[in-house]
């Protein structure tokens, strides 16, 4: 238990986003860069070049640097065009060691954003690692990769790895399906430079979800079991929610990746884009709970799952709550609503196969049990939350961030839409010891942010360190909420802060990285250009931290 209570546990390597897994994003590494230099090469023990786009965060973890990139330029010629790709690098001198390239899912760039590559970052357990692809794929790696042969049970990674009818996919309605189920394209070669799947699990075909822009996840481990987020949001048009009924937050074996647990929470209606926050865990005075913010703009609290009886959804009985599962209600062939140019083949949708069957029709998937529930603005519209769409003044709020917490408290950002919401943002404190709707009693104190944010705290030495998309970085006192200081960047920021070694690091869109001392008091100790945007967060592992711009990811050490 004392290995959860500490907000800084040491540990060499960095495996997973933020602390394992309060989420909080500091580290206890010593001996950190205050200053470098990439044109002379001060403090910069290598780097290495990425592709064209780097959205996500990389962790290191046994000697390994994983990160996720497109393939432009491609590393194999074997693999040509849009891909997503999941780089494992050598911690020693960024080599590559091996690589996972997934195809896009080419049925609509709404659910895979073209050149995005991979935004998920790993989360790496002993010789596992565990990662959602591109295409809404939970999936379990070797971390040897190839090198030591293919460990099965999963034997298919050459076709998985195919550009072929059978991997492209088509939209209609509320599945997707083959572009060409008779497609024979051979299953590429599997080499030494790529990735051993253990096991996968289609998130959207078996949970029953429609992902947006990207699957953007982080896995959460608790014992035998894996908490991720799944991406569950809006089509092409902005205003339909194709899964409804799909989770927001599932529980999968860490072995099999089977599907043994989901929310019930009726979060897919309210969701105003998408549920891009991966979940976070924290001990409440000796009592473990799993934290969930949905994209509802709702925070949740909820038991861990344990391999009992059927558990109650919140509000409904068990016997109600096994008959609740995915939509894969069928609409009329010919219902067109909320489909658009790009979508063409919505009323094919009866000659398809059903997507999206849940396994609690066996009675094999149980309900999260909901402790609390936090609602971050209780005001906001609730009800047809597409009619707010592009609306700068009046919207629903939602979170892109992670839950942090750290001491009985739970600290969150979030506010109106990047896109498409009002311009607002905050950073809310709150008292994770309560039961129950929360909503009125639950928050502690609430600090507005300049205009939207999707970063994720640090909370250290009684101050917290966020940012937001205003180009504004925040030192916030954590019992009052009261702001010590603000330092304003080039560019806006995506990114999150890491605070280390008495220092805050953070990159912004304009490629401008910033190093400050931590505390009460503002100084600026570095700040340099690098040669793209910056929205991924900076590591620190084994004395060294880790950076990268969307080409680029530098290790950095004195």
């Amino acid at each position: 238990m004392s290995f959860f209570l500490s907000s800084t546990a040491r540990s060499a390597d960095h495996a997973q986003w933020g602390q394992a897994f309060t989420r909080n994003m500091v580290s206890a590494e010593t001996g950190l860069v205050d200053r470098f230099d990439p044109a002379t090469g001060h403090n910069v023990k290598w780097a290495v070049p990425l592709g064209s786009q780097t959205w996500s965060t990389p962790v290191v973890a046994q000697g390994r640097v994983f990160i996720g990139t497109n393939n432009d330029p491609p590393r194999d010629p074997r693999h040509k065009g849009d891909r997503s790709v999941l780089l494992c690098l050598s911690e020693k001198d960024g080599s590559l060691l091996w690589q996972l390239v997934v195809p896009k899912l080419g049925a609509d760039v709404y659910l895979d954003w073209p050149r995005a590559g991979m935004c998920s970052p790993p989360t790496v357990e002993g010789d596992r690692v565990y990662f959602i692809t591109n295409r809404g794929e939970a999936v379990c790696l070797d971390i040897e990769g190839q090198a030591n042969g293919s460990d099965g049970p999963y034997l298919d990674e050459g076709r998985h790895m195919t550009a072929s009818g059978r991997t492209s996919l088509v939209a209609r309605d509320t599945v997707l399906v083959p572009r060409d189920p008779n497609d024979d394209t051979p299953p590429l070669e599997v080499t030494a430079l790529d990735a051993d799947i253990i096991w996968l699990f289609d998130i959207p075909k078996e949970a029953g979800t429609w992902p947006h822009d990207g699957a953007h996840g982080s896995f959460l481990i608790d014992s035998d079991f894996l908490y991720v987020n799944t991406s569950n949001g809006v089509d092409n048009t902005h205003r339909r929610i194709r899964c409804p009924d799909g989770p927001s937050l599932i529980v999968l074996d860490k072995k099999t990746g089977k599907l043994l647990a989901r929310d019930y929470e009726g979060i897919g209606p309210r969701i105003f884009h998408s549920t891009w926050s991966a979940p976070a865990l924290g001990v409440v005075n000796g009592r473990k709970l799993i934290f969930f913010c949905g994209g509802d703009g709702v925070v949740y609290a909820f038991e861990p799952f344990r391999r009992e009886g059927l558990a109650s959804v919140a509000g409904v009985p068990p016997a109600r709550a096994e008959g609740l599962r995915p939509s894969t209600r069928r609409r009329d062939a010919f219902d067109t609503r909320g489909q658009d140019a790009r979508d063409t083949q919505g009323r094919d949708a009866l000659a398809t196969k059903e997507q999206g069957k849940d396994a609690r029709d066996t009675g094999e998937v149980q309900a999260l049990k909901r402790v609390w529930r936090f609602d971050c603005d209780p005001t906001g519209p609730k009800e047809n939350v597409s009619q707010y769409l592009r609306n700068r003044q009046e919207s629903p709020s939602n979170i892109k961030s992670t839950p942090v917490f750290h001491n009985n408290r739970l600290y969150i950002t979030g506010g109106g839409d990047i896109w498409w919401g009002k311009e607002n943002a905050w950073l809310k404190c709150l008292d994770a010891t309560k039961e129950g709707d929360i909503t009125a009693t639950g928050q502690l104190w609430s600090c507005d942010l300049r205009l939207h944010t999707c970063s994720t705290p640090s909370v250290h030495d009684g101050l917290v360190y966020v940012a937001d998309c205003g180009r504004h970085i925040y030192c916030i006192d954590a019992q009052t909420g009261e702001i010590c200081w603000t330092q304003e960047t080039k560019g806006d920021i995506w990114a999150s802060t890491l605070v280390a070694d008495g220092k805050v690091y953070l990159g912004a869109n304009r490629g401008d990285f910033w190093i400050l001392a931590a505390g009460r008091e503002k100084k600026v100790l570095c700040t340099v250009q690098l040669d793209s945007n910056i929205s991924s967060t900076a590591i620190a592992a084994n004395g060294v931290v880790y950076v990268a711009s969307m080409r680029k990811l530098y290790a950095l050490q004195k």
